[in-house]
């Protein structure tokens, strides 16, 4: 069943239609790492924020400032994400390096959501700089860490 369908993703108009123009993959394909470079790169920052460097940065409001640019990264990730998948659908639908990728970056996304949720969202005033809960560095370690290993499995998968 799932071999049909992956098959079939294969098979679509679209996917046949990326894999025989001779710039679409190569655009998509930049289109996807600029995006990660605006979404990690923004999660970076915050998170290195959240470890005490740059203190004199204001969190609140570099909060809004870069989160804002992640979810614009994650607007470009998604969709190009999704066309290179169906161009080989087959293979990496099959493949546990894939499927580790998206573990993790179910994984990182809930680090995310209980970070924002419960630590951070009404429980720091924009312009203090507070001394922030371990907690908080714990979440903005393993952030890093786990897009790092995101960035690793999406680069392996190419080989």
């Amino acid at each position: 069943m799932v071999h049909e369908y992956l098959d079939w993703l294969e098979q679509t108009s679209w996917a046949a239609a990326i894999r025989q123009s001779l710039w679409m993959y190569p655009a998509l394909e930049i289109v996807h790492i600029l995006g990660i470079v605006v979404l990690v790169g923004s999660a970076f920052l915050f998170d290195l924020r959240l470890l005490g460097l740059s203190t004199n940065l204001p969190l609140v409001r570099l909060s809004e400032f870069l989160l804002s640019w992640s979810r614009r990264g994650l607007i470009l990730v998604v969709p190009s994400g999704l066309l290179l998948f169906i161009t080989n659908a087959r293979t990496l639908g099959l493949d546990p390096t894939f499927w580790l990728k998206i573990v993790l970056l179910i994984v990182t996304g809930l680090n995310a959501l209980v970070f924002h949720r419960l630590f951070f969202k009404g429980k720091i005033e924009p312009g203090e700089s507070p001394q922030l809960p371990l907690q908080s560095k714990v979440h903005a370690l393993a952030s890093i860490l786990l897009w790092i290993a995101v960035i690793t499995c999406g680069r392996l998968l190419a080989y």
